[in-house]
């Protein structure tokens, strides 16, 4: 069972590493420090994605609390 945790764990952090990184090319293509200076900041739907990322990274796919 926990090879299965293990690969869980690692799906959600290499998706995670994935959207950190297309976030960071976005951020550079537009030459921002951050997305909160971008004009598309509350409809962007790369952060959108990324937000839930980091969510499902710190859930691992749970519903509920984190594990930290």
């Amino acid at each position: 069972m926990q090879t299965t945790d293990s690969m869980q764990a690692d799906k959600f952090e290499l998706y995670l590493d994935e959207m950190i990184q297309k976030v960071q090319d976005c951020q550079k293509d537009r030459t921002l420090e951050s997305c909160s200076l971008c004009e598309k900041y509350l409809a962007c739907e790369l952060r959108t994605e990324y937000i839930s990322a980091v969510y499902n990274s710190m859930s691992k796919g749970e519903t509920g609390g984190f594990e930290f």
